[in-house]
């Protein structure tokens, strides 16, 4: 009997353990496996911990593996942040000038604030202890809650952000029609210079019309990055356009008009599309291709894209930075018509470092009550200088929505989506490399 009840061995078979014994050792195993804190003091301040490094609390509570597989997500997420801000640059940039990485940015931060928000509160959770009174209770969870707002806020900045970033994506850089441009996946393919036509319009609120007082080319070197700018004066008469295109058809002899002042440079871009609509093609900014054509067979260039801003926003830009510091060498006239002998209202006066808000930015670079257009187009160059060195990160970021809404309003441009990681690259060549002028004024032009 004995031999077969334990098996045939002849050994006394184990003893087994009573009910109470079972439990305790499940009960030992579970604390084991997840252990609370020492104290409800220790439990928030592993909390804070848990929110600034997550896996923390995990890690504490005795949950090693999620606390590992969670340390390890947040410092690749470290990682990576660390790398677009410094040798993935260009990265970056590519992403935030894309409006399908934009997207997956917004959807993408907005699940790792969740589940950061979660490791936080679960976190927490595991590390209090099982007895707590009811102001321990109401503390932690106030506690929770602010972290869980520390985490939060920054995402929903990103997410802010992004949004704006993308509706400005699309809205300037969409699809829109141009009688100049191909959008293809590589535009900078076989080229060796990029030209762009930039464009300052005096369109605004008690104004008819545009007329382009600023024209400048900025023609980059795809290689190098190296930069020349010519600045051409807006009363430039008989603009020439291409041999063979219907606007060297209509204009033989170059852009002219009844009037003389209505057949310069500057009133190409209203008067061309008006008197000739659809002559050059299928476009939502004729008067643009209008300039490009015509601009671009004057320098011999072959003009790629265009860039255009107003007054309005050109002061409104300064202001979102701040302002802008300029060094004045000549009495400036403030407003004052030369035409009509309109005085000046004000001056400003020579000196360096002259700090200008956008209002006085814009009279600084436009006034020109008994000077030349050359002085003006010269303070027009110093004034996009004096933006760009205003246009620090820290300044860009700060004042972002008000930049972009001002893009928006007062920005065109036929530069497609589809170029605009190649211009990154060529941005990044451009930065460190030199900026020329070539300037036609009195000298080479009458």
């Amino acid at each position: 009997m004995s031999e077969r009840a334990n098996g045939g061995s002849g050994a006394p078979g184990p003893a087994a353990p009573p009910s109470g014994s079972r439990r305790a050792a499940r009960e030992q195993q579970a604390s084991t496996r997840h252990r609370r804190a020492a104290s409800f003091g220790s439990a928030l301040a592993l909390t804070v911990a848990g929110t600034l490094v997550p896996g923390t609390a995990y890690l504490v509570a005795g949950r090693r593996k999620l606390g590992a597989l969670t340390l390890l997500v947040f410092l690749l997420l470290v990682a990576g942040g660390v790398y677009l801000a410094t040798a993935g640059r260009a990265t970056a940039l590519h992403w935030a000038l894309g409006s399908a990485p934009l997207l997956w940015i917004i959807v993408v931060t907005g699940v790792v604030a969740l589940a950061w928000v979660v490791v936080v509160a679960t976190g927490y959770r595991m590390l209090t202890p099982e007895r707590t009174a009811r102001w321990q209770q109401a503390l932690g969870a106030l506690v929770v809650l602010v972290m869980a707002a520390v985490v939060a806020a920054p995402a929903v900045e990103i997410v802010h952000v992004a949004g704006i970033q993308r509706v400005l994506i699309t809205h300037i850089f969409g699809q829109h029609r141009s009688a100049t441009v191909v959008d293809k996946p590589n535009p900078f393919a076989g080229k060796d210079r990029v030209n762009v036509l930039l464009l300052g319009g005096d369109a605004g609120p008690d104004r008819t019309g545009l007329r382009t007082d600023t024209v400048v080319v900025a023609s980059v070197d795809t290689h190098t990055g190296q930069t020349t700018l010519f600045s051409v004066p807006r009363n430039l008469e008989n603009l020439p356009f291409p041999a063979g295109s219907p606007l060297a058809q209509a204009y033989p002899n170059g852009f002219t008009a009844a009037q003389e002042d209505e057949g310069l440079l500057n009133a190409v871009y209203d008067n061309g599309p008006a008197l000739h609509p659809g002559l050059v093609g299928q476009s939502d900014n004729p008067g643009a291709d209008w300039l490009k054509l015509g601009v671009g067979e004057a320098l011999g260039l072959h003009l790629d894209y265009y860039a255009l801003v107003t007054m309005d926003g050109f002061a409104k830009m300064v202001d979102a930075l701040g302002g802008i510091t300029v060094n004045t060498n000549y009495w400036v006239p403030i407003n004052g018509t030369p035409d009509s002998n309109d005085l000046p209202d004000d001056y400003f006066t020579p000196g360096p470092n002259q700090h200008l808000d956008g209002w006085h930015a814009l009279q600084w670079a436009r006034g020109r009550y008994g000077l030349s257009d050359y002085l003006r187009m010269d303070r027009q160059r110093c004034a996009l200088n004096a933006i760009l060195k205003s246009a620090s990160p820290v300044a860009v970021l700060t004042s972002y929505q008000r930049l972009a809404t001002t893009a928006q309003d007062s920005v065109r441009t036929d530069i497609p989506e589809a170029a605009l990681q190649a211009f990154v690259d060529l941005g990044l060549k451009a930065k460190g490399a030199a900026v020329r002028s070539v300037v036609f004024d009195q000298n080479v032009i009458h």
